[in-house]
C-alpha cells in the first residue's frame, strides 16, 4: 500500500494505491493519521479509488484510522468505494460508521457542513 497526500482546501485527501492487508499497512496509515491530526488538520477524505483488496485486517486498518481521527477531533469520510469494499463494510454493518461518497466535490464539501 502506498498512500499520497494532496490538500483540497480544508480538507486533506489520502489517495491509497495497492491492497489494504494490514501489518505495515496499519503502521503507515496510523503514522500518515497521526501527523496530520499533529498539524492541526482534522478532515481527512480516504480515496480508495486505486484500491486493489482488502481484508478483514484491512477493514481493521480503516477503523483505526476512523477512531483516532474521531478521537482527535476529527472526521474521517471514504472516496470511490469499489462494490466490493462496499459489500465488506455492509456485511460487517461498518457502511453505517462510515460516510461514503463517489464525487470528490461532493466529499470535501461535506465537511463544510
Amino acid at each position: 500500500m502506498t498512500i499520497r497526500q494532496r490538500q483540497v482546501g480544508d480538507v486533506v485527501v489520502l489517495d491509497i494505491d495497492g491492497k489494504i492487508v494490514g501489518g505495515v499497512d496499519h503502521d503507515l496509515f496510523q503514522e500518515k493519521i497521526r501527523a496530520l491530526l499533529t498539524a492541526g488538520k482534522h478532515n481527512v477524505l480516504v480515496n480508495l479509488e486505486n484500491v486493489k483488496w482488502v481484508n478483514s485486517t484491512g477493514l481493521g486498518v480503516l477503523i483505526a484510522g476512523f477512531r483516532t481521527v474521531q478521537t482527535g477531533g476529527g472526521r474521517l469520510k471514504l472516496l470511490h468505494v469499489s462494490e466490493r469494499i462496499h459489500s465488506l463494510l455492509t456485511i460487517t454493518r461498518l457502511s453505517t460508521k462510515f460516510e461514503m461518497f463517489e464525487s470528490e466535490d461532493e466529499a470535501t464539501a461535506s465537511f463544510a457542513k
